[in-house]
């Protein structure tokens, strides 16, 4: 693997929420992009839905495995679930500009919960929301896994450090912190 951006000129490039119609956008552009050669991926966003996040790493896992050689090129901003795009690509092919910040912090859930009705009932409807509780903080500890792969960090101190509130880093603190392979 090589340590520079083989391009300033991306491949793919997404930027805004991360949501169902980033998801089309992403697909679109794959379908059109070439075919040999490294593949630059361009991503800006504040975040947005943490499972299309996945998703879309998921795209990206499988594509390198093709033999496709993925580059990731953060600007300006990439925010919570884009952190869990950048996860997909290796340490040594992630790259930030120098006026990037990210944001790692925990998996957020807003919830409400209405008990109404016999007792099983309310256990149950209490024990559904556990179970995604739980469901959120096993991949919550995957996604830090992959993105400590390769760095300088465990994934028991990236939770760590979002474990009492949002974790901001300038692109220069996310080479620092191994985060990243270099910045632009």
């Amino acid at each position: 693997m090589t340590s520079t951006l083989p391009s300033l000129a991306p491949d793919i490039r997404l930027f805004g929420n991360v949501n169902e119609a980033m998801l089309s956008e992403f697909f679109r552009q794959q379908a059109e992009a070439k075919t040999s050669g490294p593949i630059v991926f361009e991503l800006s966003t504040n975040g947005g839905d943490a499972e299309v996040g996945r998703r879309i790493a998921e795209e990206l896992r499988l594509w390198q495995r093709k033999d496709t050689d993925i580059y990731f090129l953060g600007k300006t901003y990439v925010f919570s679930a884009g952190i869990t795009i950048m996860s997909s690509i290796p340490k040594s092919r992630r790259f930030l500009t120098r006026d990037c910040e990210l944001l790692i912090h925990e998996r957020k859930m807003t919830a409400t919960i209405n008990l109404d009705g016999a007792l099983r009932s309310c256990r149950a409807k209490v024990n559904d929301v556990l179970a995604e509780i739980e469901s959120g903080q096993r991949l919550q500890s995957e996604g830090f896994a992959k993105l400590a792969e390769g760095t300088s960090l465990t994934a028991e101190e990236i939770d760590n450090r979002v474990l009492d509130k949002d974790w901001y880093l300038t692109a220069q603190q996310a080479v620092d912190h191994g985060l990243v392979e270099a910045v632009i």
